[in-house]
C-alpha cells in the first residue's frame, strides 16, 4: 500500500522565510539578499534569468521577478 501526502503550494519551505516577490526589480533583490550564491545565463524567448541562493531560487524576465521558488530543506528524521 501506498500513501499519497499532498502539500500546499509554498509550503515545502520555512514559512517564516521572506522570499523576493513578484514584481521586484533585480536591484532591490540585490539589495536585500545580496549577492547570490549563482547567477544563470538567459534562457528562451522572452529571455528567463535565474539567479540561486541558498534556501530560493529567483526567476527574472527583463527586471523584474517572474516568481520565486523556496528550495526543499529535508527535515532530520528522529534517531530511535
Amino acid at each position: 500500500m501506498a500513501e499519497t501526502i499532498t502539500l500546499p503550494i509554498g509550503a515545502q519551505g520555512a514559512s517564516g522565510m521572506a522570499i523576493p516577490t513578484n514584481g521586484m526589480s533585480r536591484q532591490a533583490v540585490l539589495e536585500r539578499y545580496g549577492l547570490a550564491d549563482d547567477e544563470h545565463d538567459p534562457v528562451g524567448k522572452p529571455p528567463i534569468q535565474r539567479w540561486d541562493y541558498r534556501e530560493f531560487s529567483v526567476y527574472f524576465e527583463d527586471d523584474r521577478v517572474v516568481n520565486s521558488v523556496r528550495h526543499h530543506q529535508p527535515r532530520m528524521q528522529k534517531e530511535e
